[in-house]
């Protein structure tokens, strides 16, 4: 049950905190982004990059983390890890979409999501570009900028337009591939937008009908994840298994049931 009363709290709390963290990293990356942003390192493979400016948003997210907040713990992209003693854990993906950044292209985020024992209570995705923040509390329904967030509702299987991403190992794209090219003839259409906070929260926001892919981290689906859960849609894995790196789904009820079967046939969940 969703209403339109603020949180209160300590998620009252860690929502302002990871609004105002996004809000200013968001600034940073949109107004500091240098005309010859480069490539700063690589991570899994040479397609798989980090740029200066992934570091940068990082170290100003933690130290404002540190400010407000300095006994929590934080798990971040980019190599922020400390243990804390509240048990609050800020999972943090400073640039999630680095290669649409790093080519100048608007589809990137700040995704913020706030862990209380292990549940992620808090979940703010800030899209710059879009003009938009997402933002969802446990229990307390999904929003965009200050308006409710809804999936939509499911449309048959063959009329689903439906979201993923694809790894940077040569090995696993390979798979995903295939896993697409038998997709793709039973829905309406695939799209692949480079940001997997964005396309969750583009299903919370009924702008995609579903969405999966497989290899994703923590701190690129803890904020997203729980953003499209309170907008109505259902998250999840393989069958019977929350999301994970193995697998993330998100789909409205009535379209993620046949959507996790066919990708547990087809074999999405491995490489």
């Amino acid at each position: 049950m969703t209403d339109d009363r603020a949180p209160e709290g300590l998620t009252a709390e860690l929502l302002d905190v990871a609004l105002e963290a996004a809000a200013r990293a968001g600034v940073f990356l949109r107004e500091g982004r240098p005309a010859d942003l480069g490539v700063a390192a690589t991570k899994t493979s040479a397609v798989d990059v980090v740029t200066e400016m992934d570091i940068a948003s990082e170290k100003l997210i933690t130290d404002y983390l540190a400010e407000r907040r300095p006994d929590d713990g934080v798990l971040g992209e980019e190599g922020a890890a400390t243990q804390g003693t509240t048990g609050v854990e800020w999972v943090i993906d400073p640039i999630d979409g680095t290669v649409n950044y790093l080519y100048g292209r608007p589809d990137w985020s700040v995704s913020i999501a706030a862990r209380k024992d292990g549940e992620t209570v808090v979940g703010v995705v800030a899209a710059p570009l879009r003009g938009e923040t997402y933002r969802a509390v446990l229990g307390e329904g999904a929003y965009v900028n200050d308006r409710p967030a809804h999936a939509r509702v499911a449309p048959p299987f063959e009329q689903a337009l439906v979201g993923t991403g694809f790894g940077y190992l040569e090995s696993r794209r390979v798979h995903q591939a295939d896993v697409v090219r038998q997709l793709i003839p039973r829905v309406r259409d695939i799209r692949r937008g480079g940001s997997a906070a964005i396309d969750l929260c583009d299903v919370a926001t009924g702008r995609l009908d579903a969405y999966y892919e497989r290899g994703l981290n923590p701190w690129d689906y803890a904020a997203g994840e729980l953003i499209a859960r309170e907008a109505g849609a259902l998250t999840g894995g393989r069958p019977g298994v929350p999301v994970s790196p193995e697998l993330a789904i998100a789909a409205p009820p009535g379209l993620f049931e046949p959507l996790q079967a066919w990708l547990e046939a087809l074999g999405a969940w491995h490489d």
